[in-house]
């Protein structure tokens, strides 16, 4: 530590007794490389060394300043006269009126000191005692993070304390008597009691508490522990208690050379539910293996269909655990998975859906020099299966495709550009429990495309670009063989980045069949001041309509809506995202907007969506919502936010909150409330209060210059 550190450099330079020479004068030790200047240097009669006027000791990154120092080689004694600092690299520094040390900087007395630890706490005692290099012990102490003032008013916090010890190797600060004060009166007092010192990073103990308040649980109170078991692992406990209920909380991390792993959960006994036992585990986990392989884990569970919303947890409607094993280069991908589905839904039941899906992914790229562009080669094995053993709606299935296609793309001179592709698709299914279907059904599609595309770029005198680039392709699709059930494409969602594809349904138990057209346009706009826009257009056309395409799809008819898509960005923090699909009578089936405007103390999101209704995809009505999420720095110290979410078409709240933060160096208080309007059978309609104090300064990270208090 410092003054460890600061040993080897003073003694060495103490007892070489240097020869004063005129002038500044400075000395050194050649195997500590450490340097003592002062304006005078001198030796007494009697063999004692005097360095006075700006004396400045430096070894490594630790500095100390002094108006004078005397060392008696007889006695072993240095006495130091301040005003007196020590410095090292910003981690600690002490300032004191005068000191008397032995001859090793072991053992002695500070007057008037003061410690301040990465540049947070600050500990000022009457008397300050080195101890065997290890120990300090401060006498009469008074310890805080907050700015103190010199006109004598009460720091917003303090501990005062008879006796404070602080123990340099383990980094811990030891209180005897102590009491804590706020605006200078007494709150609580406690005989002893221990708080790691702002240079360790991982302490065991009490980490901040938090109080909660729901309508359903009543007023709990949060206090985590903090366990350290070793330098790669830990554990934090979470004794969760209010009148309701009785939770224990954890989480585990633990770091490995390659990889790492956390878990967290609760196990619970409340009076909500009649159930003996309630909780959840969440666990997440990777793995760099040899070869260039990964093999990650997410594992999520819970006791029951309200335990996450009652809890104030992540609130899923399906819970996906999966173990995979992927591995990707430049030009291969592989990735093995194990995917497990739970629903929290109260009108979906778990043995009618496919919750086991395993799946294997291979593909492959190569580029002939022959033929020129590129072949690529894809493999796609995966399986869907139901605990149920019911006729149709305990249906199981396994699919394998193979997909094989080569593209290639030319450059004209005048600009143009082209793209062919050709491929070949063999799907293989195995169905079962389900007699509507045959037992193996076998697919084979080839496929081709030809895409031309025609980029223009123009450069206004004021440096404003704008690019044009209009497309057009024809492509064409052949399936030969049965459709098999639809368990992979039910929702489909049409946009800009499957518009020029052969099959836009998201999995291939479903493709499209005949000839298509398809026209884009796509513009764009770049201006100097940081402005930017663009917009694209687009539409399918098709000799024959494809029934599996809902009607709100987009895609649905021999002529699909109007794809419709944009973005703007300005130089003054505002963007905007918008998606819609225009129909032939010139309505809306599907709409998005997203914005942010960030302009220095306020940070505003919205999201805006509309859906038509459509039975085919579970929506009897016409779905019209509203998100809003905003934070306002009102000054360096408070600042606000809210959430909303509103239903349109119901004329009604499904969510909203609010939250006020007040934070200065010392101190960092949040206040919040929470309101969840919608019911089912298992969750019902409860509000949530939050409220947490934290005292900055005895963590690594702590207050900063921004937040700090004037004395004025």
């Amino acid at each position: 530590m410092m003054r460890r550190r600061l040993i080897p450099a003073l003694t060495a330079l103490m007892l070489a007794l240097i020869v004063p020479v005129p002038g500044q004068h400075a000395a050194s030790a050649q195997d500590g490389a450490a340097v003592l200047m002062a304006d005078s240097v001198f030796i007494t009669p009697d063999r004692v060394l005097v360095a006075e006027g700006n004396v400045e000791a430096l070894q490594g990154d630790t500095r100390l300043t002094a108006s004078r120092i005397t060392f008696d080689r007889a006695s072993g004694r240095l006495n130091v006269e301040g005003p007196i600092r020590i410095d090292e690299g910003g981690d600690i520094t002490i300032l004191a009126s005068a000191a008397e040390l032995d001859r090793d900087l072991q053992n002695g007395l500070l007057s008037g000191a003061r410690m301040v630890m990465e540049r947070q706490l600050q500990l000022a005692a009457v008397q300050m005692n080195r101890v065997d290099g290890r120990f300090t012990q401060l006498y009469k102490t008074a310890v805080t993070s907050c700015h103190v003032c010199g006109d004598g008013r009460p720091p917003l916090w303090q501990i005062r304390a008879r006796k404070v010890i602080h123990d340099e190797q383990e980094q811990q600060i030891y209180f005897e008597d102590a009491q804590f004060r706020v605006r200078g009166t007494t709150i609580i007092t406690l005989p002893r009691f221990r708080l790691p010192d702002p240079t360790l990073k991982r302490a065991r103990g009490f980490l901040v508490p938090s109080i909660r308040s729901t309508s359903k649980l009543g007023t709990g109170l949060r206090v985590p522990y903090f366990i350290p078991l070793g330098d790669h692992r830990d554990l934090t406990l979470t004794p969760y208690l209010s009148p309701s209920t009785r939770t224990l909380g954890f989480r585990y991390r633990q770091l490995f050379l390659r990889g790492a792993i956390r878990f967290e959960g609760a196990y619970t006994r409340d009076d909500l539910t009649d159930d003996s036992m309630r909780g959840y585990l969440f666990g997440t986990g990777h793995f760099d293996l040899d070869d260039g392989y990964r093999l990650a884990f997410d594992i999520k569970t819970a006791s029951d269909n309200a335990y996450l919303v009652d809890y104030g947890l992540p609130d899923y409607d399906r819970l996906k655990s999966e173990i995979s094993l992927s591995r990707y280069s430049r030009d291969s991908a592989f990735r093995a998975e194990m995917i497990y589905y739970d629903s929290l839904r109260d009108l979906e039941f778990d043995s009618t859906l496919p919750t086991v899906v395993p799946s294997v992914r291979y593909e492959r790229r190569w580029f002939p020099d022959r033929i020129g562009g590129e072949l690529r080669l894809g493999l796609d094995v995966q399986g869907h299966h139901r605990s149920s053993s019911l006729n149709i709606l305990g249906r199981d299935i396994t699919r394998t495709t193979a997909d094989l296609s080569w593209r290639r793309d030319w450059t004209f001179a005048q600009g143009l550009r082209a793209d062919w592709r050709v491929g070949l698709a063999t799907d293989l299914f195995q169905i079962y429990q389900d007699d509507r279907f045959d037992h193996n059904l076998t697919r084979v599609t080839p496929s081709t495309a030809l895409a031309l595309r025609y980029p223009m770029t123009k450069t206004t005198a004021a440096g404003v670009t704008h690019a044009l680039e209009p497309v057009v392709q024809i492509g064409w699709t052949s399936v030969h063989g049965k459709a098999p059930p639809n368990d992979e494409s039910a929702f489909v969602e049409f946009d800009q980045g499957n518009l020029l594809s052969l099959s836009r349904f998201p999995a291939p138990d479903r493709r499209e069949d005949g000839l298509t057209l398809v026209y884009g346009l796509n513009w764009s706009r770049f201006a100097p001041s940081g402005w930017q826009a663009s917009a694209s257009i687009g539409q399918v056309f098709r000799r024959e309509a494809n029934p599996d395409f809902t009607r709100t799809s987009g895609l649905s008819g021999t002529s699909s809506d109007v794809l419709l898509a944009g973005q703007l960005q300005l130089d003054r923090g505002v963007a905007l995202t918008a998606r819609a699909l225009l129909d032939g009578s010139f309505n809306f089936s599907k709409a998005e907007l997203r914005g942010n405007w960030n302009a220095g103390p306020a940070d505003i999101a919205g999201t805006y969506l509309w859906q038509d209704e459509d039975p085919a995809e579970g929506r009897i009505d016409a779905l019209s919502e509203i998100w809003f999420d905003g934070r306002y720095e009102i000054d360096p110290n408070w600042s606000a936010r809210a959430n909303v979410r509103y239903d349109i078409s119901d004329a009604s709240t499904t969510r909203a909150g609010l939250g006020l933060g007040w934070q200065n160096e010392c101190v960092t208080v949040d206040l919040s409330v929470n309101r969840r309007y919608t019911s089912s059978t298992s969750v019902e309609p409860s509000t949530d209060f939050g409220f947490t104090i934290a005292l900055r300064g005895f963590a690594v990270e702590g207050g900063t210059e921004k937040y700090r208090r004037s004395c004025s």
